[in-house]
């Protein structure tokens, strides 16, 4: 852990490791469901499919988590990992909204 990482409550059973997880979940689908939004936003101002799929955005936004990662004391692997998979659904919504714009 580092000094950025928020302290963990220490848990006497599974059941108490399972709430906090679930607390956690909700945060966590709370700010994918904020973060959707703003790329819904973002397919407004795009012109092309290209410009959609946004490869070297993709790049610099993966080695900011891999180094955020590193600094919050998590895995840099499973963070890229779920960022990278989370990143492919937004753009394929994005990309379907982006059409249905272009229409």
């Amino acid at each position: 852990m580092t000094a950025q990482t928020p302290p963990m409550t220490p848990c006497a059973s599974l059941d108490e490791v399972r709430h906090h997880i679930d607390r956690i979940d909700r945060q966590l689908v709370a700010l994918i469901a904020e973060r959707g939004g703003y790329v819904a936003q973002a397919a407004g101002f795009k012109r092309s499919a290209d410009e959609v799929a946004a490869s070297q955005r993709v790049a610099q936004v993966l080695d900011k988590v891999r180094a955020l990662a590193q600094q919050q004391g998590a895995s840099p692997e499973v963070v890229t990992a779920v960022w990278q998979a989370m990143i492919e659904a937004f753009i394929r919504e994005e990309h379907a909204q982006w059409q249905a714009q272009a229409k």
